[in-house]
């Protein structure tokens, strides 16, 4: 089976602002108040929670390495508490991932962050049971750009992992899909749309109706029925 595995962060959901809420949370506990503002740093959050507290301590001028690793856990514990208190899924996200398994591919997804997160996330989203898939950034002992977390996500959505397409929206997953030897398909419309041309994947998706149709014009059409 061929199967399409799909980025969460900024490629489904939209969590820019509940991620940077969970690190301005950190800031403010340390007495910093908020370091990261909506929607300047969405790229920031997107690039995950340690990210987020190193360029808020560097803008504080009081960044460590330690400071870091001591507040990641609470930034966590506060992400957990608010995960989808802003975050919504993008236009046509899901309509675009019925009609790929109306077609017959496997769907699921493959991401950085925490597993344990991506699951509750998508649970309170409502949209978990729509993917067949999903492995996060410690579900295995790599994570991406390594290939395996992709391969696996693949395989669990009942595909063979030379025969899918990575949907994403940054560096990270466009050097993971080369690192499987497999397309990718970057959307533009996340906080590093601009840029993700550059990155020369197989294809961009600026609206989610035009997927299936890219789909099938990289990986080809599944047989079914």
């Amino acid at each position: 089976m061929r199967t399409v595995i799909f980025d969460l962060d900024g490629t489904l959901a939209d969590t820019s602002v509940d991620l940077l809420a969970a690190a301005n949370h950190c800031f403010g506990v340390m007495g910093l108040g908020d370091m990261l503002t909506h929607p300047e740093d969405a790229k920031i959050a997107l690039r995950g929670g340690k990210r987020m507290l190193t360029e808020g301590l560097i803008r504080a001028g009081q960044f460590k390495d330690a400071t870091v690793e001591e507040y990641y856990p609470v930034l966590l514990e506060a992400y957990r508490d608010g995960i989808d208190t802003h975050t919504v899924m993008y236009p046509g996200a899901m309509d675009a991932v019925e009609a790929l398994k109306a077609a017959g591919y496997g769907v699921g997804i493959c991401t950085n962050k925490p597993e344990a997160l991506a699951e509750e996330l998508m649970q309170r989203l409502g949209v978990r049971d729509a993917f067949a898939s999903l492995v996060g950034a410690d579900t295995l002992p790599v994570r991406k750009p390594d290939p395996k977390p992709l391969f696996e996500a693949a395989r669990r959505a009942g595909g063979a992992p030379e025969m899918c397409v990575l949907i994403g929206d940054s560096d990270t997953d466009r050097n993971t899909s080369k690192n499987a030897g497999v397309p990718s398909v970057l959307v533009t419309f996340g906080p590093a749309g601009p840029e993700m041309a550059a990155l020369n994947p197989e294809a961009l998706l600026h609206d989610y109706a035009d997927l299936p149709g890219i789909v099938a014009e990289l990986i080809g059409v599944n047989n079914i029925g």
